[in-house]
């Protein structure tokens, strides 16, 4: 057994939460350097070179990558040999909720978080929403996502019947993209949540865009290819990368359904993990 302590997951999540806003993961930037070379010349090209100067930028001046400062999403693997010390706080979800506050405070970020209804701002960019995944031994790893809502307002979620085909499944990855149009910031990180229930489906979709290190799998790949080849392009300005990166993440399902959600997120992808 070891025991975390309250101030060294503050600590931490404010630091995750300085890097993601001005500094994008290496994956990201190297997959839009990469899109800048390949892509054919017009204002899609133009957009994406704009985009690598607001990059770097962003990161010499340490100023938000994006004015959508974001949501803060946090997913918490934790496992039955770790100890939390929330100190004066009540929660291991109170304890992040500190943190992302401060996070935001002291990096001089936009609050962007309202009550549903009434719409008055919470001032302190919380409550992040926060997923609490069990893991094994002792293990304490804590993942920061920044998400703006350009591109969560894009995503949806179906009610698949069983009998369902990977043919029914692209076809609507695409009309969701399609849809979508230049509205989520492309070129886009598309996000593939398979089976289990209705919110399991919208979990895994927003679990599969932290895995962009990993390789992708073949379906992955032919799903890009034909998101890509609708040919909204940069900015919506037309060309050959309208997304960047699709990953998918499956969860066993029901006899009676198959639930599958689109996360989408735009190109500014913000998302860091630490381990304690």
């Amino acid at each position: 057994m070891r025991k975390i302590y309250s101030d060294e997951i503050i600590e931490s999540i404010c630091k995750l939460i300085g890097e993601i806003s001005f500094t994008l993961p290496s994956e990201v930037k190297n997959l839009i350097k990469n899109a800048y070379m390949k892509e054919r010349k017009g204002l899609g090209k133009e957009y994406l070179k704009v985009i690598l100067k607001n990059i770097e930028i962003a990161e010499k001046e340490r100023i938000p990558v994006c004015q959508d400062t974001g949501m803060a999403v946090v997913f918490v693997e934790i496992g039955p040999g770790v100890i939390i010390d929330c100190g004066k706080y009540k929660s291991l979800e109170n304890v992040i909720n500190k943190g992302v506050e401060i996070g935001y405070k002291e990096n001089y970020l936009r609050k962007s978080v309202v009550s549903p209804i009434e719409r008055e701002n919470t001032g302190t960019n919380t409550p992040a929403v926060i997923h609490i995944i069990p893991s094994e031994g002792d293990k304490f790893k804590m993942t920061v996502m920044e998400k703006g809502f350009g591109s969560e307002n894009c995503s949806f979620l179906k009610m698949f019947s069983p009998g369902a085909k990977k043919e029914d499944i692209e076809n609507f990855v695409l009309q969701v993209v399609k849809n979508a149009g230049p509205n989520p910031c492309p070129p886009v990180f598309i996000g593939l949540g398979i089976g289990g229930d209705f919110e399991k489906a919208a979990i895994l979709s927003k679990m599969a865009l932290i895995d962009l290190e990993k390789g992708s799998s073949r379906w992955e790949r032919e799903i890009l290819k034909k998101v890509n080849s609708l040919g909204i392009g940069p900015g919506g300005f037309g060309g050959n990368f309208t997304a960047l990166g699709v990953k998918i993440k499956t969860f066993p399902t029901h006899i009676a359904g198959l639930p599958v959600a689109v996360n989408i997120s735009c190109w500014a992808h913000r998302v860091k993990s630490v381990t304690l």
